[in-house]
């Protein structure tokens, strides 16, 4: 990560101020949320996984490695 990334945060700073401002300035309140949207996001990825291993969805990595190299 570049420096001028690292010092223009304010991407971060809005997103921070737009969870605390939906959670009513209430940290604990905007931490348990956070907490639980990654909670749900980490379950969606872990079922995702599982689908792909079990060969239900087409790994789109494979793919598209596959399609570079049969197009060189």
């Amino acid at each position: 990560m570049s420096a001028t990334a690292l010092l223009d945060n304010s991407h971060y700073e809005q997103a921070c101020d737009q969870a605390i401002a939906m959670c009513d300035g209430n940290l604990r309140s905007t931490i348990k949320a956070l907490i639980m949207a990654n909670e749900y996001l980490e379950a969606e990825l872990e079922e995702l996984q599982a689908a792909i291993s079990a060969g239900c969805i087409p790994d789109i990595s494979r793919s598209r490695v596959r399609s570079k190299s049969s197009a060189a």
